[in-house]
């Protein structure tokens, strides 16, 4: 962006520099002009050397102005009406020039073109002001020539400014009494067919309104008058300004002959296009606002994301473009349509239009632009005819909104008159309706994709909060290895472990799975651990603490929901561990390279409220041995599924636990999730997984019971 920015500024600094320079190059010659003018005032009576050389002046001042007023009118040529106009004030000034300027010049003068030192001035300023007048006009048809041409026509427009400037020259070459006969005549008649060719280039016109065309009918009848009485001022030798200018430059006078002529043939010719044109001006207006409003809507529907916005633009151009006297926007869903946007008209008389559409005609039934009576209409139906209310609408346009073949809405438009909808105001209420529907599309994604973020923002928040509630490292203890493990699902999961120092160098362990993901399950999960870190502190029994649990849950859990535990003490003295557990996963003891499942009965939280729940509890006691490994996991690492939907089963799961049992616990949780990676690529977790691991280090107790 900077780097286009810096090359636009550039660009006008060139620009700006080159135009300088032309204007400084104009006012150069024009000066070199004037002085060698006032120093040889007449021209004629010196050498032909004199002569070609103030004709070379006179050329090249006319050139340099050109060149400078060229890239004043390139500005200005998206309007070219106001460039014609100006044309056109400069003609009325020669015209004033020629036709009462000169008679005040011959009073003054008489007859006597030797009129000393104020004639010469004054034949010099006249002779300027004629240069810059045809510089201007010059640049104007240049402009016009080449003005919305597909193809380059510059060897024609080339062409005939060449035989203009060998006219030119021709005429200064007769006045120095060389006899050219009919080679001139010949160079004239070609110039006059060369400008009526190149007169028949007016593209450009097609392209203006119809009011500009109406307003360029009136422009182009006065000028061509204009031009047609300054060719024969201008051929007139009995005035002062044409005997001046001829004495100045007989290649200027004639080259403003010409230039009155080519003005003459060209708005001629443009007057009886722009009349051909008028017939069609209205239809080529419609079409052009179509492609602009089109074109506006494409904008809007990249920058603006309001649907409110968006339809309310749709209906008035639809109002607009289709020249309709009102228009109105429905959407929704499954056949419950709301007025989204309405233009011209009262919500309520276009929501029982709408609805009379929908009871009588069977709004479902319009699947292409459908053109409607509203006469038709309610005699069709008496009792909708009831409900009509008093409204001046006789015809309907409706146009469903559809994208993907589903119907999300329609766009109507509505007239006062009995006139239909023709073929082009059904094409575009049809393409103002597809906008609509993309633009109803867009708004709904956008809508989605907030939600969505709004969404992701939150869980981003669940989440932190998430692992704040769970440990942030393990208990460090000299004589038992600790780790644990917890990968969700989602981005956030209903899994639960925890450690508890408790009092007599005891520590309590807890882990959970609560039933169903996300974030209800997190809450779940939020309220447990609460419940057991009140609850290990106050009661040494694990089978009590469930039982305690279990109560404590009644109002938060209803049918749908259980939680899974397993709850236990160590002793970190004598290595005793003490067990319960209410319906998880079992608890797996690892000892000379065996695993044995330890599985103390218990339901689940939640399942059961009334004493079945303590009385089908259990607790067991474990006297651990050297390097004996406990290990509690919820499901979600055995029920892992690969891309043939096979579980990743409890074989391989302890396959694994044997593989790495006796290096560090870290190493095995790390195995364990690699092996459930691998055997899962392909396929998204589908629960939440969480493993806890003790190593028992007992220096001085190597015996031990279960």
């Amino acid at each position: 962006m900077h780097n286009i920015l810096m090359k636009n500024i550039l660009v006008k600094k060139l620009f700006h520099w080159s135009s300088t320079r032309k204007l400084q190059n104009a006012m150069t010659f024009s000066v070199i002009l004037f002085l060698f003018r006032l120093v040889f005032p007449d021209n004629l009576s010196y050498s032909p050397f004199f002569v070609a050389l103030s004709e070379a002046l006179v050329i090249l001042t006319f050139y340099s102005i050109t060149l400078y007023i060229i890239d004043f009118i390139e500005e200005k040529k998206h309007s070219p009406l106001s460039v014609i106009l100006n044309a056109g004030i400069l003609n009325a000034l020669i015209f004033f020039v020629l036709s009462v300027i000169s008679p005040v010049f011959n009073e003054l003068f008489g007859s006597n073109s030797n009129g000393g030192f104020i004639y010469s001035i004054a034949a010099i300023f006249l002779a300027f002001l004629f240069i810059v007048a045809l510089s201007y006009n010059f640049s104007v048809f240049r402009s016009l020539f080449f003005l919305k041409q597909k193809r380059n026509p510059s060897f024609y427009f080339n062409t005939m400014t060449g035989f203009f400037l060998a006219c030119s020259l021709a005429s200064t070459v007769s006045f120095l009494h060389v006899e050219f006969g009919d080679f001139k005549t010949a160079l004239l008649v070609v110039s006059i067919l060369l400008i009526t060719i190149n007169s028949i280039r007016t593209s450009w016109i097609a392209f203006l309104t119809k009011k500009e065309k109406k307003y360029l009918l009136i422009i182009s009848v006065v000028l061509s008058i204009l031009f047609g009485v300054n060719i024969g001022l201008s051929n007139s030798g009995n005035l002062f300004v044409t005997q001046a200018l001829t004495e100045f430059s007989p290649a200027l006078h004639e080259f403003l002959v010409l230039m009155m002529s080519y003005g003459c043939i060209y708005f001629s010719v443009v007057f009886f296009t722009t009349l051909f044109h008028m017939p069609t001006a209205e239809a080529f207006d419609r079409k052009a606002q179509e492609v602009s409003s089109l074109m506006d809507l494409s904008r809007l529907m990249t920058q603006v994301f309001d649907f409110k916005e968006l339809a309310e633009t749709v209906t008035d151009i639809t109002m607009k473009v289709c020249n309709s006297d009102s228009a109105w926007l429905i959407s929704g869903e499954d056949g419950d349509f709301n007025l989204s946007a309405v233009k011209n008209i009262g919500y309520l008389e276009a929501d029982k239009i709408t609805d009379t559409l929908t009871k009588s005609y069977g709004l479902r039934k319009i699947t292409g632009v459908k053109t409607i009576s509203l006469e038709q209409l309610k005699a069709g139906n008496s009792t909708s005819a009831g409900e009509m209310p008093g409204t001046d609408f006789r015809m309907l346009a409706v146009s469903p909104l559809k994208v993907h073949d589903e119907i999300n809405g329609y766009l109507i438009a509505a007239r006062k008159s009995e006139d239909a909808f023709d073929d082009d105001d059904q094409k575009s209420i049809a393409a103002f309706a597809d906008y609509a529907a993309v633009a109803i599309e867009n708004a709904k994604l956008l809508a989605e994709s907030l939600e969505k973020e709004r969404m992701e923002k939150e869980l981003d928040v669940a989440r932190e909060i998430q692992y704040k509630i769970l440990p942030d490292k393990t208990p460090q203890i000299e004589n038992l290895q600790v780790s644990a493990l917890f990968v969700p699902a989602f981005e956030v999961g209903g899994d639960y472990y925890d450690f508890f120092r408790l009092e007599g160098d005891r520590l309590g362990f807890v882990i959970a799975d609560v039933s169903g993901k996300g974030i209800p399950a997190a809450f779940i999960m939020a309220e447990v651990k609460g419940i057991f870190e009140s609850l290990a502190r106050l009661i040494q029994s694990p089978r009590e603490v469930l039982i305690k649990a279990n109560e404590a849950l009644r109002s938060s859990l209803d049918r749908k929901n259980f939680v899974t535990v397993i709850y236990g003490v160590l002793d970190l003295k004598s290595g005793t561990a003490f067990i319960s557990r209410a319906g998880h996963s079992p608890v797996l003891l690892v000892r000379d390279q065996t695993i044995a499942e330890l599985k103390p009965c218990g339901m689940g939280l939640g399942l059961d409220f009334s004493s079945n729940f303590s009385n089908s509890l259990e607790e067991i006691q474990i006297k651990l041995k050297e390097n004996d490994i406990l290990l509690l996991y919820t499901d979600g690492i055995p029920e892992s599924k690969n891309a043939e939907l096979e579980d990743f089963g409890y074989e391989r799961f302890n396959k694994v636990i044997l593989e790495n049992a006796e290096g560090p616990i870290d190493i095995i949780s790390k195995r364990i999730m690699k092996e459930v990676a691998i055997f899962s690529q392909g396929k998204p977790q589908h629960d939440d997984i969480t493993l806890v691991i003790f190593k028992w280090k007992n220096k001085f107790n190597k015996s031990g019971e279960v």
